[in-house]
C-alpha cells in the first residue's frame, strides 16, 4: 500500500549558527549548549549542512527566508516592504518603500557625517519618537512625494511615490563611526527614475537634519537627541509565485516579527502571529504543539528569534544558554516524532549570527536535521554545525532543501511526467482527465 503524503513542518531557529570562540573552549555555542532533544532528533535522521544561497554570502533573514521558500531572488521585493505589509501600513502598489530610523552623527573637518549614535542607542518612549518622527512626516520635491510612517519605537518606512525607482543605494553604514552614505542610482533600465529618486531622498534627509538639529523647529532635542534619519533597504511590489503554486502544499508561518508577517502574506502563506514571552522554550513548544495539531495545512514554519537576539548582545555563553532553554521546548516533538508516521521534520537556522564580529550576519552553512518515518538514519549522535557535516545529507542550497522535503514527504513529481500543461515538482490532479469527444 502506498504511503499517504505526510505533513512538513519546519522549525527555524533564527540566526542559531556562529563560530568558535576561547571562552566556550573554542565551541560554538550550540556546540557547547545543553541539546538533548536536538541530539534525539539528529541520531533518529539525517543531517547535513544548508545556505539559502551560497557559502560565504551574509543573508539577512528575510532574504535568507524568501530563498529557502524556493522564491526567485530576482522578484524580491525589499525588506521595507515586508514590515510595512507586516505592519499594516498602506501604501500603493507603484510606491518605493525604504527602511528608516532616527540617528546621531557628528561632522568631521572634511565635511563628512560620522554615523554616532545608531538606531537602538538613543533611550526615550515610542511616544517621544513619535513626536520627533512626526516633524520630518513629510517632503515633496521634483514630483517626487515622500511620507514617513513610524512602525515601532525607532523604526519608520518612507513611502516615496511619484516617477521613482527602488534601484538606489542606503544612507546607513550600520557601523558607527562609519561615514554616513551619499544615496546614489543603482544599474536599471530606468537610470532616470532611479537618478531622480537618489536626489530626492538626499534632500529629504538634509531637509531632516536642518530640522531635527534647529531648536526652535524641534522641541524634542533633549527627551530624543537624534540628528539625523538614515535610510536602507528599498523595495516596492513585485508579482510573486505562490508557495503553493511552487510546492503544493497550503503552507502556515508562526512568528513573532512582522517582517514575516509581511513575507507570509507576500507569498501566500497563513500566518500565525505569535507573542515571545519570558519563558522562550514554552514558547516554542506552544508553537510546535499548534502546528502538530493542525489539520488545514501541509506545511508548518514554525520561527523563533532568540538565538539570533541573543548572537546580537554579543555574549556568547548568554546564546548557549538560550539554546539550551530552547531544546527545552522541544521534549514533546521528540516523543510525538517517536510514534507519528505522518509528519515529516526539518530542523534548522537562516544564517548564522557570530556573537564577537563587526558583521551582522555571517556567511558559514548552518545545521540541518531531517527526521521521519523511512528517512536515511546516519550515524552523527549530536547537532551541530561540526558534526552535521559528517552527515549523509551533505550540503543543500537555495530550494534544495524545500525539495528534499517535498521528496520525503512522498509528494514530489517524477521529473519530466507531464499531466496537463503545468510543469509542476509536486503531484497533483489539476489536469484535464480524458474523456470521450
Amino acid at each position: 500500500m502506498q504511503n499517504e503524503p505526510k505533513k512538513i513542518i519546519v522549525v527555524l531557529l533564527d540566526g542559531l549558527g556562529d563560530r568558535a570562540y576561547p571562552a566556550l573552549d573554542h565551541r560554538t555555542p550550540l556546540q557547547s549548549a545543553d541539546t538533548p532533544n536536538l541530539d534525539c532528533l539528529a541520531h533518529r535522521g539525517s543531517n547535513g549542512l544548508y545556505h539559502p544561497s551560497y557559502p560565504g554570502q551574509c543573508l539577512p533573514s528575510e532574504i535568507a527566508h524568501y530563498l529557502l521558500f524556493g522564491c526567485d531572488p530576482a522578484d524580491f521585493p525589499g525588506r521595507a516592504l515586508l514590515e510595512a505589509v507586516g505592519d499594516g501600513v498602506s501604501f500603493h502598489d507603484d510606491d518605493v518603500l525604504c527602511l528608516a530610523h532616527l540617528s546621531q552623527i557628528e561632522w568631521q573637518k572634511d565635511g563628512m557625517a560620522v554615523l554616532t549614535g545608531g538606531r537602538d542607542d538613543i533611550v526615550g518612549s515610542r511616544e517621544d519618537f513619535g513626536k520627533v518622527y512626526g516633524l520630518i512626516q513629510r517632503f515633496e520635491i521634483e514630483a517626487v512625494r515622500i511620507r514617513l510612517v513610524q512602525t515601532r519605537r525607532n523604526d519608520a518606512v518612507l513611502l516615496i511615490s511619484g516617477p521613482v525607482s527602488e534601484r538606489i543605494s542606503d544612507s546607513d553604514p550600520i557601523r558607527k563611526g562609519w561615514p554616513v552614505a551619499r544615496i546614489e542610482p543603482l544599474p536599471t533600465g530606468e537610470l532616470q527614475d532611479a537618478e531622480r529618486t537618489a536626489s530626492a531622498l538626499n534632500a529629504y534627509l538634509e531637509h531632516c537634519h536642518r530640522i531635527l538639529s534647529d531648536p526652535q523647529k524641534n522641541p524634542y532635542r533633549d527627551q530624543i537627541p537624534a540628528n539625523f534619519l538614515v535610510t536602507q533597504r528599498c523595495g516596492r511590489r513585485r508579482p510573486q509565485h505562490a508557495f503553493q503554486t511552487l510546492w503544493g502544499l497550503k503552507g502556515a508561518l508562526i512568528a513573532s516579527s512582522s517582517v514575516y508577517a509581511g513575507l507570509a502574506r507576500e507569498i501566500g502563506l497563513d500566518f500565525i502571529p505569535a507573542t515571545d514571552t519570558r519563558s522562550p522554550g514554552d514558547d516554542l513548544r506552544e508553537r510546535i504543539a499548534q502546528a502538530l495539531s493542525d489539520n488545514g495545512h501541509d506545511y508548518w514554519h514554525v520561527h523563533t528569534k532568540l538565538p539570533d537576539v541573543a548572537a546580537h548582545q554579543g555574549n556568547a555563553e548568554d546564546k548557549r544558554d538560550v539554546i539550551s532553554v530552547l531544546d527545552r521546548g522541544l521534549d514533546h516533538l521528540v516523543d510525538e516524532m517517536a510514534h507519528r508516521d505522518d509528519v515529516l521534520l526539518a530542523v534548522t537556522a537562516d544564517h548564522c549570527t557570530p556573537c564577537d564580529s563587526s558583521l551582522i550576519h555571517s556567511g558559514e552553512p548552518v545545521p540541518l536535521l531531517i527526521c521521519g518515518s523511512q528517512v536515511r538514519r546516519d550515524n552523527v549522535v549530536t547537532f551541530d554545525e561540526i558534526e552535521a557535516a559528517r552527515g549523509c545529507l551533505g550540503m543543500l542550497r537555495g530550494a534544495e532543501l524545500m525539495a528534499m522535503l517535498l521528496n520525503y514527504a512522498d509528494r514530489s513529481n517524477l521529473y519530466s511526467h507531464r499531466l496537463g500543461r503545468v510543469e509542476r515538482r509536486y503531484r497533483s490532479l489539476a489536469y484535464p482527465p480524458f474523456r470521450p469527444t
